[in-house]
């Protein structure tokens, strides 16, 4: 539309100005001149100049505040051919923005993740025939014509495969009239899904789960479902049928996935069930193709995407449903710039434009739980395998009582059973969730410890590369053959086990076994596929793994899982570490006996009677939680309250300090609001920077976001190497 003044948007004389939004972290939107004969609404995509630099921006809601003199604003240089976002996704925008106390250019600029893909893509060269026929036909020209004789065009390459003929005699043909050139749109990135390419297989539970989940979706208003089901139920068959009816209604679905680069398996479970994969968005996509997507979701072109988190900001034409799948994964939390967890922002989101929101995992988090005991989600429970496939029997291994042989880590007891599975023609799978050779190396002269020079964390080491290194800035050097403070050699010695450790052990246990190391340090994106499709097709005998293998993989022949150190999860101070650590073990013991061999899940530990240990072992999940909540409930920790962590970080450790405790002295004093801090950060140094934390802790219904503020604007400013993060609803305590 042609603005005037009398356009919400603010006018000065005869001077259209409009508040426009740009990627940076300003506080509001900036003012910008619309120029004669350039139409503009809120949502459009623009260029502005910005200093000396254009830059992409979003004009944004309401009208231009009047203060800056009309005469000095800069005008919009274009007004990108794309389609602008949608009301429902700039007052989402806003609204994460406000709740996560980030300037909302930052915000946005998520929403604008492919800027070359907001001009139309071209036109495709095609080609179409023509009544014209040429002197000479052979049979290869006769195949091309045969082809092309259906009336519809065809790009060059794809008549000559289609034809079996090379692109030459494709191009004789046009070169004697026989085709005539036209333009058609570019292709999808995908194929449309057909919602009845293939019937549902559902049985038992899982129809009357689906059921209750298309009764949510047919009301076709806001609200959140929970399917709550043990590994192997079969809850993602539920939830396509999900799918299947938003698709039919003509609406758009994304679906989210904690490791989206590592589910090759559910693109192919998807394809199966709708005859095409979904449109796919994470990180690892090349530019071209995130470009396209980007594009095509906004015309509607796209109809589903799975994704990892930042998919969540796809300015979708007309989304119709979100699924969030694993939605305990901690992946969906980001901490960088934006912190948000997609998981809570995703409910958000369907609750501005009023559509079902989906979430799903066999181990939902406490505080999903609590929502739906309480009446805000709707729960739906799936208590069984599909096909009535039997739950691996779990134990656990007691390793005060069955020690590992000297310098090992595996019990005779777990030893055992590999043995027996491999045996049997049937997988192990060894699970620890520590990557590398070992955690800890150091001088058994002098006790030398190798320690980062940047962070406050050990080096590891990497034996298979020759290296040791910080898992958290990326630092490295040789794996040293001396020591560097005594100078003795051949007298440094690895303390703790990694999985390359355990590789080696299994090695000499198991010399002819088939093994295989699954660690996103040791492989790329590729080839963690291809190791996924051979271990699926059994061409592996042991499986060592970290959290890579807890991704919701389906192991056929896998009747064995391990957890090497079933401890590991608990030596820390986190409030949720017995929550993860349930969570993750079962995640990981569900990927035995998944098409109904007889399995076995085997944890190591110290503390056999831990109330992790027992939940995991008797599979009372019911209890495990119940317990949870209760604690959490006494403390008023999330649900039951609220938390915002401020990271103050800067060169030196006075200046960190000194900044923080001048942020806790200019804290407002509210009821039922208390500061923790500050103190230094279990990770007191990371990448040379010296950290400091405050931990504000609060009831139920305070305004932390309002209390955060406060405090931030009346403490003192940020100022050389000094930088504050702000994290509402942390996950991270480190």
């Amino acid at each position: 539309m042609t603005l005037d003044s009398t356009d919400l948007f603010g006018a000065v004389s005869d001077r259209r100005i409009v508040p426009v939004l740009v990627p940076m972290p300003a506080p509001r939107a900036y003012s910008y001149v619309v120029p004669d004969g350039m139409a503009v609404e809120p949502g459009s995509i623009v260029q502005v100049p910005l200093g000396p630099r254009l830059v992409v921006g979003v004009v944004w809601d309401g009208a231009d505040d009047g203060t800056v003199d009309p005469k000095k604003l800069k005008p919009i240089e274009k007004v990108f051919d794309c389609p602008p976002l949608t009301s429902e996704m700039r007052a989402f925008l806003d609204w994460v923005a406000a709740y996560t106390v980030t300037p909302p250019g930052l915000v946005a600029r998520m929403a604008l993740r492919a800027p070359t893909a907001f001009d139309p893509e071209p036109m495709v060269e095609a080609l179409r025939l023509t009544d014209q026929r040429p002197e000479r036909m052979t049979s290869a020209r006769e195949r091309v014509i045969a082809a092309a004789s259906d009336g519809f065009s065809w790009t060059r390459s794809g008549l000559a495969h289609a034809a079996g003929v090379s692109s030459s005699v494709v191009d004789g043909l046009t070169a004697q009239g026989a085709f005539e050139a036209v333009f058609m749109p570019p292709p999808p990135v995908v194929a449309p899904p057909d919602p009845d390419f293939t019937a549902p297989r559902l049985e038992g539970a899982q129809k009357d789960a689906a059921a209750d989940l298309l009764a949510a979706v047919e009301e076709g208003r806001f609200s959140v479902s929970l399917i709550d089901g043990i590994t192997g139920s079969g809850k993602t068959e539920v939830y396509f049928e999900a799918i299947a009816a938003t698709l039919r209604a003509g609406k758009q679905v994304l679906i989210l996935l904690p490791e989206i680069a590592l589910t090759a398996s559910f693109l192919e479970r998807f394809q199966d069930r709708f005859g095409s994969k979904p449109a796919e968005w994470h990180s690892d996509l090349a530019p071209r193709t995130r470009e396209k997507v980007w594009r095509q979701v906004t015309t509607g072109t796209v109809r589903v995407v799975a994704g990892a988190r930042s998919a969540l900001f796809l300015p979708f034409e007309d989304l119709g449903l979100i699924i969030v799948d694993e939605e305990h994964d901690p992946a969906y939390k980001q901490e960088d710039r934006v912190f948000y967890n997609a998981r809570d922002m995703a409910v958000v989101r369907g609750r501005i434009s009023g559509f079902p929101v989906v979430l799903v995992s066999a181990t939902p988090s406490v505080e999903s739980r609590v929502n739906g005991e309480v009446g805000r989600y709707r729960p739906i429970h799936l208590p069984t395998r599909f096909g009535d496939a039997a739950l691996p029997h779990l134990g656990v291994v007691d390793m005060r009582r069955h020690p590992p042989e000297r310098g090992g880590f595996l019990s005779p007891v777990l030893l055992n059973q590999i043995g027996k599975a491999i045996g049997r023609g049937e997988q192990a799978l060894l699970f620890l969730n520590r990557r590398g050779y070992a955690p800890l190396t150091l001088c058994r002269v002098c006790g030398h410890r190798f320690q980062c020079p940047d962070c406050s964390s050990w080096l590891v080491e990497h034996r298979f590369r020759g290296q040791i290194q910080c898992h958290h800035c990326g630092y490295s050097e040789r794996t040293p053959e001396a020591c560097p403070e005594c100078g003795t050699l051949d007298h440094l010695v690895a303390c703790g086990p990694g999985v390359e450790r355990i590789a080696e052990e299994v090695d000499r246990h198991f010399p002819e076994a088939r093994t295989i190391v699954l660690s996103s340090d040791l492989m790329g994106v590729k080839r963690l596929r291809l190791e996924l499709e051979a271990i699926a097709r059994g061409e592996a005998d042991i499986v060592i793994g970290t959290q890579l293998v807890a991704k919701g993989h389906n192991f056929p022949l896998m009747t064995l899982v391990g957890i090497v150190d079933a401890d590991l999860g608990l030596a820390n101070g986190d409030p949720r570490a017995a929550e993860r650590t349930f969570q993750l073990l079962s995640q990981v013991t569900g990927r035995a006996g998944r098409t109904g061999l007889k399995s076995l899940g085997l944890l190591q530990t110290y503390q056999p009677q831990h109330p992790v240990m027992q939940a995991i072992v008797s599979g009372d999940s019911d209890a495990f939680y119940e317990r949870e909540i209760n604690e959490r409930e006494r403390a008023a920790l999330p649900p039951f309250g609220r938390l915002a962590s401020i990271i103050v970080s800067a060169d030196t450790r006075n200046d960190a300090e000194s900044h923080a405790r001048g942020l806790r002295m200019a804290a407002p004093r509210v009821d039922g609001i208390s500061i923790l801090g500050p103190a230094e950060a279990p990770l007191a140094l990371i990448r040379g920077r010296h950290r400091f934390r405050l931990l504000v802790h609060g009831r139920r219904n305070s305004d932390m976001q309002a209390f955060v503020k406060a405090m931030i604007a009346g403490g003192p400013k940020e100022k050389g190497s000094i930088s504050v993060q702000l994290d509402i609803d942390p996950q991270s305590f480190l």
